[in-house]
């Protein structure tokens, strides 16, 4: 059937209902009759649906659209490159947009990251990244080192590959046997850590699991700068820096996987940054173009770069269409924008602002935990907020799916209601965000979770 502009609402939605398979979602809610979300423009911090409903991005169309929506000038730099050269491989070419974003990222990331290697998305680079681990080892004459340390509940991507460093089960299960090597260690919710335990034992359990699992046969640690699953986990003090020890320690590989945490979610182009640590690959994708086109890449120091320099090695890897023409130069206008617009600053002046106002909330009885930093925060979700008790699965269910999310939608705010872990609300707005869209979110937040207190007898 052709499709024109004209596709009306009614015949978009039946459309859908046949043919589009849409990810991570239960499609039996659509086979049943429910209406299917479909957001058709988009214009700052905001995007409005086929109904002409507005509502308040509130969490960067999944942390990606760090600028905002409909900057036709970003836009405009793809067009342009489309229409000198649409694609061409970095399979033994280049192209300038590709060396000039290379060069370019090397020159924010921190330390001696100078080696980019681009590639579609998020999981591809994660995946690459555990890939040039193991090929790294190699190369150096340590071919049993294959094993990676990742923490529970983190998400790292969904290819089978990044779902062995994944620590969710339920996202696990359907696909095991995953490829040998995941191993796992606590993470760092210092809001649910037992009593009597030092927040210094947590970064201790990754030493202790590469003594156990032996330092010959582990390949890398991955760890995000402020974990995404479990709602925005932010580490204790020195517990990069003692991560970056422990590396060192035992020829282990150090990646800092920023696929969120990059390009000013935390204030910084890179959540290392923020964290003051250096990593040895930095994983990135999502805001390095903002979105506006598919890029990620895997940014990786001289040091690891080394033994891939030499004689006739390879990198055995490609992907397509990484560092694609088109991609790049919409990349290089996304940064231009960071740069000339100061969306770092506005992060960083804003950030308290909005951490208080999520404070704020704290007087409700169902707000448990407030954590986060720059513009990526949660709220977790109690029974009981003087002793931290929480939501079984049957609960968290009916609070998250039953209610919150279409609560929350239904008032005008794209948010993240989420269970991977105990439940939590995850917000995560462009970062050209303010006062102005703070106090709309808090609008909307106070008497959705008032309502959801009552609704599940909290308090």
């Amino acid at each position: 059937m052709a499709m024109t502009a004209e596709t009306g609402a009614a015949e978009l939605q039946e459309l859908a209902k046949r043919h589009l398979w849409m990810h991570f979602s239960r499609m039996g809610a659509y086979e049943a009759g429910a209406e299917l979300p479909i957001i058709v423009r988009g214009d700052g911090c905001y995007v409005w649906d086929q109904h002409g409903r507005r509502y308040l991005d509130g969490l960067s169309s999944l942390f990606c659209t760090n600028i905002g929506h409909g900057r036709a000038d970003v836009a405009q730099a793809g067009a342009d490159q489309a229409r000198e050269l649409g694609f061409f491989t970095n399979w033994s070419y280049a192209h300038p947009r590709a060396i000039e974003l290379a060069a370019k990222v090397a020159e924010l990331a921190p330390g001696d990251l100078n080696r980019v290697f681009f590639t579609s998305g998020g999981s591809e680079a994660v995946e690459s990244a555990l890939k040039l681990c193991r090929q790294y080892h190699k190369l150096r004459g340590n071919g049993t080192k294959y094993k990676v340390i990742a923490r529970e509940t983190a998400y790292h991507g969904t290819t089978m590959g990044c779902l062995m460093a994944t620590g969710i089960a339920n996202l696990r299960a359907p696909f095991e046997p995953l490829p040998p090597g995941g191993c796992h260690v606590p993470n760092t919710n210092t809001y649910r850590l037992p009593e009597g335990h030092s927040p210094d034992e947590l970064v201790e359990a990754i030493a202790h699991r590469i003594e156990f699992e032996d330092p010959s046969t582990v390949s890398a640690i991955i760890l995000e700068p402020v974990q995404n699953a479990g709602g925005c986990l932010v580490a204790p003090k020195g517990y990069f820096q003692r991560v970056r020890e422990i590396a060192d320690r035992y020829d282990v590989v150090f990646i800092s996987d920023e696929v969120i945490c990059s390009w000013g979610r935390l204030g910084e182009w890179f959540g290392a940054q923020r964290f003051g640590y250096q990593p040895d690959i930095i994983t990135t994708a999502k805001g390095i173009t903002s979105a506006y086109s598919p890029m990620g890449a895997v940014i990786a120091s001289d040091r690891i770069f080394e033994p891939f320099s030499q004689g006739t090695t390879t990198f055995s890897h490609g992907i397509t269409f990484g560092g694609h023409p088109v991609s790049a130069a919409v990349s290089l206008a996304n940064i231009a924008v960071f740069e000339e617009e100061n969306i770092l600053e506005n992060v960083r002046a804003n950030e308290p602002v909005f951490r208080g106002m999520l404070d704020g909330l704290r007087d409700i009885p169902i707000v448990g935990d407030v954590r986060g930093a720059g513009y990526f925060q949660a709220i977790e979700l109690v029974k009981d907020q003087a002793t931290k008790r929480s939501f079984d699965h049957e609960e968290s269910e009916t609070l998250l799916r039953g209610f919150l999310s279409g609560a929350l939608f239904e008032r005008g705010l794209i948010c993240r209601a989420d269970d991977r872990g105990d439940p939590v609300i995850q917000l995560s707005p462009p970062l050209i965000a303010g006062p102005e869209q703070f106090d709309e979110i808090e609008a909307v937040l106070r008497p959705v979770l008032v309502e959801a207190s009552e609704r599940m007898h909290v308090g």
